[in-house]
């Protein structure tokens, strides 16, 4: 069959679906994981995110610096995945949570330490996505426990303060929808409200990362 991927060894930039091969890469070179959960022949966004940003150039030449790409599919026609990941996949799919396609997971170079995901859009684009990626990059806990050591006490409190908010106003929406509420006009407007303050604290917080020392 003609694989979306390498099914043997790993090359920065290019997706491979041999994950071992990939976080031996990754182990050497430093680079990061980014592992794609997809149903290549028929997931509607999937496709999208292939045409729109992995098919371009513009992508090609910033993946293969930056990124280890996995391919984690879970298509139609089973001939488009070798036998010997099927299992492994399904097995990652439960590891990682993954309740959607297309999801993305970013994995740090030591292939354990997760540093984030993320998903696709409808006016996606290369600079796009890869300006997400890089949020997800910068906001990581690596990142920030790196970026603390630059900082003085005031300024750390300070990061400290807008993390809080924005882990505070996730966690609020996520102990609320927990709950199962009944569907209502009050409920609607209630959880658009949460899903405002997520937004603005995330906002924030990213903005704060960005003008960071």
């Amino acid at each position: 069959p003609a694989y979306k991927a390498a099914i043997s060894g790993a090359v920065p930039g290019e997706w491979t679906m041999d994950l071992d091969a990939a976080k031996a890469l990754a182990a050497q070179t430093g680079l990061p994981l980014l592992l794609n959960f997809t149903g290549s022949d028929w997931c509607g966004w999937c496709r999208l995110m292939d045409k729109q940003v992995f098919s371009q150039d513009a992508w090609k030449t910033y993946a293969k610096e930056r990124f280890i790409l996995v391919w984690i599919d879970f298509p139609q026609d089973k001939a488009l995945v070798p036998a010997r990941f099927v299992e492994r996949n399904q097995q990652l799919l439960k590891e990682f949570d993954v309740g959607g396609f297309p999801t993305f997971i970013l994995l740090d170079a030591d292939g354990q330490t997760r540093l984030g995901q993320a998903g696709a859009s409808r006016d996606v684009d290369p600079e796009r996505f890869i300006a997400v990626l890089e949020d997800v990059l910068r906001a990581s806990d690596k990142a920030i426990a790196a970026l603390k050591e630059r900082l003085t006490d005031e300024q750390k409190t300070a990061l400290d303060a807008a993390k809080a908010d924005r882990d505070g106003a996730r966690r609020k929406l996520a102990d609320w929808i927990a709950t199962d509420p009944e569907p209502s006009e009050e409920n609607t407007v209630l959880y658009q409200s949460m899903r405002d303050d997520v937004e603005r604290t995330e906002a924030a917080f990213m903005e704060w990362l960005k003008s960071a020392p």
